[in-house]
């Protein structure tokens, strides 16, 4: 008799939780071109093109043709104007000139430039949804402040400003519902400083920069540590977002989202995309904003509240790395090309360019997503606002155990603002809600708050 009622208790339980399943990337046949595209000989050029400059120092020569930071920013400059001659119009290159006061690392009132490429977008209701991309162009010996030293820069960070230029080119000729910014930065290695400057811009014109991504230190297979890993690659995205408020802190203390920050959600959506577009290639999801004791230009993003990743390689090689160009003890010491795999970072460029590509063609986030907390139930019920999107087709609650990393099952529920999970208990699992159009573009996921009382 203990043992059917056992089974019988079992047999009810079973029957009020939803089905599993786990969620589908999304392959998009476009996507698909993109990624193949990308070339890694493209990426060498420019690479070796940039150490060529013999050091990009941000407080070197701006006006000599051959050697320093000028020379860096006028020939990219120039490259991605070649990159938008393909883009019917939709391309717009500019060089983002500012004048930066004195500081830890600038001696002098110094002239840094940005040069930013806007593909914008074609659809009305998405066109002031931005995605930012960016490298650093300039580089660095052991000093930040020694403008006279060779500083090749290889891979720090040609590589990454190689990987954005790549996929400049190829992407200029698609047309995506949103905008897209290709940039390259100067001054991060005198702290972010152009990265900054553009942050604060777009946050004083109040542009909906929906996710940054900043790939810095993407070109080097063989660590420190000895060992090579071509087949891997680490974002970083932090959970407690870098603005919170104190009542933002309080609400999520109640109810958990340490690691369902907006910056994580687009931190799985990458995986996700990648995994679907660029199979090889393995995104590592690291769960913090950046590395002991260093940063990047995503940074200035995230503390302006935008959603921003970094892009780098597994195991770094430091004594290529911020480094005079010698060698000790029969050791070859600097940032030489010499140490990049070409190959890697065109990898690097696909994972970036499928999700960009994946971002711009979705729909976007829900908005106003909240889970219905103000009475003690076994169900979980979600609201959120309407999308605008003329092509939306619905919308798509997904879920995980609270111990789980990555959103493991979801279900479509349609073209609705609201949706009750029966039998699933808002303190059991994480919810989240994402958008889906026509043709099966998903956004990133949206977490929920929580709402005390009916609206």
């Amino acid at each position: 008799m203990i043992f059917l009622l056992a089974v019988n208790v079992v047999v009810v339980a079973a029957q009020t939780r939803q089905p599993t399943r786990r969620s589908a990337p999304v392959r998009n046949r476009a996507i698909s071109n993109i990624v193949r595209e990308i070339d890694a000989r493209n990426i060498e050029a420019t690479i070796r093109k940039l150490v060529s400059f013999g050091t990009r120092n941000t407080l070197s020569e701006q006006n000599d043709p051959n050697r320093g930071i000028g020379a860096a920013r006028d020939w990219l400059y120039a490259e991605f104007l070649k990159a938008a001659a393909a883009s019917n119009g939709r391309m717009t290159v500019e060089k983002q000139s500012f004048e930066q006061p004195k500081a830890a690392r600038v001696p002098e009132p110094t002239m840094l430039t940005n040069v930013v490429a806007t593909l914008k977008g074609s659809q009305p209701e998405s066109t002031d949804r931005i995605y930012v991309v960016s490298g650093h162009y300039d580089s660095m010996c052991n000093s930040p402040t020694d403008a006279k030293c060779d500083a090749p820069g290889a891979n720090d960070d040609a590589s990454g400003t190689a990987a954005v230029l790549e996929m400049a080119r190829v992407m200029a000729k698609y047309e995506f519902d949103a905008t897209i910014v290709f940039m390259v930065v100067a001054g991060e290695e005198q702290g972010l400083l152009g990265s900054t400057h553009f942050a604060e811009q777009a946050k004083q014109k109040n542009w909906n920069v929906d996710a940054m991504f900043t790939n810095d230190i993407v070109g080097n297979t063989l660590g420190g540590n000895g060992v090579r890993d071509r087949n891997h690659l680490r974002v970083f995205s932090e959970g407690v977002p870098s603005n919170e408020t104190p009542a933002e802190a309080t609400t999520r203390r109640s109810v958990g989202g340490e690691n369902d920050s907006a910056s994580r959600q687009l931190a799985r959506f990458i995986k996700e995309t990648a995994d679907a577009n660029v199979p090889q290639f393995s995104v590592m999801m690291i769960y913090r904003r950046d590395r002991y004791g260093r940063g990047g230009d995503h940074i200035p993003f995230l503390e302006r509240g935008y959603p921003a990743v970094r892009f780098t390689e597994v195991n770094e090689e430091f004594r290529h790395q911020h480094q005079n160009v010698r060698v000790e003890n029969g050791v070859q010491f600097g940032d030489l090309p010499e140490f990049v795999d070409f190959a890697y970072v065109a990898n690097v460029a696909r994972v970036n360019a499928a999700s960009l590509a994946a971002l711009a063609w979705a729909p976007s986030r829900p908005k106003g997503v909240t889970i219905m907390s103000q009475r003690l139930s076994n169900d979980t019920e979600l609201r959120w606002d309407a999308n605008k999107e003329p092509d939306l087709a619905g919308y798509e609650i997904v879920w995980r155990e609270t111990t789980d990393a990555v959103w493991t099952n979801s279900k479509p529920v349609g073209n609705v603002t609201t949706f009750t999970m029966k039998g699933m208990s808002k303190d059991n699992y994480f919810f989240g809600v994402r958008s889906i159009d026509k043709d099966g573009n998903k956004s990133p996921v949206t977490y929920p708050r929580p709402q005390t009382r009916n609206p």
